[in-house]
């Protein structure tokens, strides 16, 4: 069942059960909001609707928008890293991608922040340290004649595992650890900060770390102007 839920004359949702009580223990729904399901005659309170005790008393918060007109429930929500994609690609130019590593465990490490079930940061750190493996533990490869072929089979095996496998691998974690993360930015810029976000994953296959930086550049903008409109985001 789905529950639409109204604060000062504004509509959110739809949301199911477990949405509903998962924003309200986060703070993003209040239980004295009103919820109202297809099913249901009249709205009613959303603390009823999850069966919690009466409340006393709730501090409505501010409710503000985005340039456009687009209704936000204000929640404290760190804002995003916001250093420019362009910045982002010259960095890891310089240091042979090194820095997109990094950027990635900062930015994903903040997606685990302001959505607790975001599992894209483990995807990411899996990634680093198998690349990092890869690059500590090199085999040297000795194919020499002499060695015989019991000394040039094993050495060969570890050659492919390093220089085929071990790429094809760290390649297909990065790539959930990017749909992951895309995932997950799109639930939550459109659901507790509702934006309408939406991300093409060809562009998110091909570029991943530079695409959402992009894009998380252009949502600070947004919040950066809805202050200055007077909102608090």
């Amino acid at each position: 069942m789905l529950y639409f839920i109204t604060r000062n004359g504004q509509s959110y949702g739809p949301y199911s059960l477990e949405d509903l009580q998962k924003y309200v223990a986060s703070g993003n729904v209040l239980p004295s909001d009103l919820a109202k399901s297809e099913e249901m005659t009249e709205a009613a309170p959303v603390w009823q609707v999850l069966g919690m005790p009466a409340p006393q008393a709730y501090q409505q918060p501010q409710v503000s928008a985005y340039p456009g007109g687009m209704p936000q429930v204000v929640a404290l929500y760190p804002d995003a890293p916001n250093l420019s994609w362009g910045l982002v690609l010259l960095f890891s130019f310089f240091t042979c991608g090194f820095f997109m590593f990094i950027w990635n465990l900062v930015v994903s490490s903040w997606m685990k922040r302001v959505q607790p079930n975001s599992r894209a940061i483990f995807y990411y750190i899996a990634a680093a340290v198998l690349s990092t493996l890869q690059i500590v533990f090199r085999p040297h490869v000795l194919m020499h004649f002499e060695l015989g072929w019991h000394g040039i089979w094993p050495s060969y095996q570890a050659h492919l595992v390093r220089s085929v496998l071990a790429p094809i691998a760290i390649w297909i974690v990065r790539l959930a650890a990017r749909f992951t993360l895309r995932a997950d930015l799109e639930e939550h810029f459109n659901t507790v900060e509702p934006i309408g976000l939406s991300l093409n994953g060809v562009m998110t296959f091909f570029f991943g770390g530079l695409y959402f930086q992009y894009h998380l550049n252009r949502i600070n903008e947004l919040k950066l102007a809805a202050r200055f409109r007077g909102a608090v985001i």
